[in-house]
């Protein structure tokens, strides 16, 4: 799924982004109709430049059988062959705002557990690593490109 993973940080975002590129792709979707190279290019502008094409295929693949998506075909803006763009059913629409609720809720929840636990007695302790952490957790719905998420 990923293009590379030189940092143990990458591969933590790695498998926090696995859990919800489907919800990512359904998003990209609902905001226009897209082609399977644009939805590379616009997780990699929103900061999730660990996704690869070969991982995008199979699950728009996956989302069209469950039939949350469908496909049609149009002509390339470029004049090549045509490509294959992806919109949402209304099933689509209902994973969709279904998934943004779970997801709410859910980051929500982590968001709290991680800025709420401070380590006890005993340990090196840098606030300035804590401080990080916190912001970066309570930053990641908007790595991820969740919209209306702050």
């Amino acid at each position: 799924m990923t293009k590379g993973l030189p940092a143990n940080g990458d591969q933590r975002r790695s498998q926090l982004l696995r859990g919800v590129l489907d919800l990512c792709l359904l998003s990209l979707i609902a905001e226009r109709p897209r082609y399977g190279f644009e939805f590379v290019s616009s997780l990699a502008d929103s900061g999730l430049d660990l996704v690869s094409e070969g991982s995008i295929y199979p699950l728009l693949a996956r989302l069209e059988r469950d039939g949350v998506i469908s496909s049609y075909r149009a002509p390339s803006a470029s004049g090549g062959a045509p490509r294959k763009y992806y919109r949402l059913t209304e099933a689509g629409h209902v994973e969709l705002a279904s998934g943004r609720a779970v997801w709410h809720a859910f980051s929500g929840h982590v968001g709290q557990v991680l800025a709420a636990t401070e380590p006890t007695g005993g340990s090196h302790h840098d606030e300035s690593a804590d401080h990080d952490e916190r912001a970066g957790a309570r930053g990641l719905p908007q790595q991820l490109g969740v919209p209306g998420h702050r």
